[in-house]
């Protein structure tokens, strides 16, 4: 069952849902979860404690406000905006992610986020 959260970073919070891909029911099992946030273009990204494999459906090129998990970082991504790596419109990752989810409606504030913010990843209640 896919399960509710919040995102909150300095005095921003969006809402977003993990979905029911084998990576999201451990970071599920995690929440939860704090880190510090790093910037790459228009993708936050922090390390988690959860170690996971690519899946069969990881990729690359991503949609605004999709969430992913990247295993070469350990690091949890929230997506939004094009990144160093992306060609023309695209969202494009550093290399392939899986993908954990979606944030619910405009996650554009991120834009307001800089690195080095402390990031919460917690259920929504």
């Amino acid at each position: 069952m896919p399960q509710e959260i919040k995102i909150k970073a300095e005095n921003i919070e969006i809402q977003a849902t993990l979905n029911d891909s084998p990576t999201a029911k451990k970071i599920a099992e995690q929440l939860p979860l704090e880190s510090i946030g790093n910037r790459w273009g228009g993708e936050i990204y922090f390390s988690i404690p959860v170690e996971a494999e690519l899946e069969e459906d990881s990729r690359d090129v991503l949609e605004a406000g999709e969430l992913g998990y990247w295993p070469a970082g350990n690091a949890f991504c929230i997506f939004w905006d094009s990144t160093p790596a992306s060609s023309g419109d695209e969202i494009r990752s550093a290399s392939n992610v899986n993908i954990i989810g979606s944030v619910k409606g405009d996650c554009s504030v991120l834009n307001d986020v800089p690195g080095g913010t402390t990031i919460f990843v917690e259920p929504f209640t």
